[in-house]
């Protein structure tokens, strides 16, 4: 796949663990939404490495000191439903007091394409870091259409995390939107007819929900 400066792919023997885990069909509804969660944590400590720090006085039990934190509701998470719902709690174990929205996505079983039905988001989002998530970035239509709904909200900051990313998917976020910052943690193969990744691990909102 071609190289862009805006996605960062993962090459960690962790990661590349769980997501063994996760592909298997045989994996408990429980356990593969504990993995996304645990993957969505891993990916969110990598893609904070230019978060916004604000200094703050701190007194330890010995002296005084500037320590650093990251500033108050900077950051909002906006899971496109339903399956990014499975990477929240992840990203939350990082940053507990994120305020999350919410985008919802179908997918158009005849055309393929992306429909949107429901966008709910917090107050003064536009001025927040927005962690944009969905575990399958496969043709790239919803992520694309996700991300235009928050910038016609005014939204300037956007970071795109999946756990699961078909080039094709890859390649047309990463065209369409160079300045939103792509985490995809696995590249797999291409897409198969039906818009499904390969190998991939089936339908992710279907394995964290119990659904078909």
């Amino acid at each position: 796949m071609k190289q862009y400066p805006n996605v960062f792919l993962f090459d960690h023997p962790l990661i590349k663990h769980k997501v063994s885990i996760l592909r298997d069909k045989h994996t408990s509804m429980k356990e593969f939404r504990e993995l996304i969660e645990e993957i969505a944590t891993v990916m969110t400590y990598e893609s904070m490495k230019d978060v916004e720090l604000v200094p703050v006085g701190v007194e330890t039990p010995l002296e005084k000191t500037v320590g650093y934190r990251v500033k108050e509701e900077s950051i909002v998470i906006v899971p496109i439903l339903r399956a990014g719902l499975g990477m929240v709690n992840g990203v939350h174990r990082v940053l507990p007091t994120a305020h999350v929205g919410h985008i919802g996505m179908y997918r158009d079983e005849t055309t393929l394409e992306p429909q949107e039905y429901y966008c709910k988001l917090p107050d003064g989002i536009a001025d927040k870091t927005v962690y944009l998530v969905d575990p399958m970035l496969a043709t790239g239509g919803s992520a694309c259409d996700a991300i235009a709904a928050l910038k016609k909200r005014g939204v300037k900051k956007i970071k795109f995390m999946a756990v699961i990313g078909a080039p094709e998917g890859v390649a047309k976020v990463a065209e369409a939107y160079p300045d939103v910052s792509v985490y995809v943690s696995t590249l797999d193969r291409c897409l198969n007819d039906n818009g499904y990744i390969l190998p991939g691990l089936g339908d992710a909102g279907d394995r964290l929900f119990g659904t078909k």
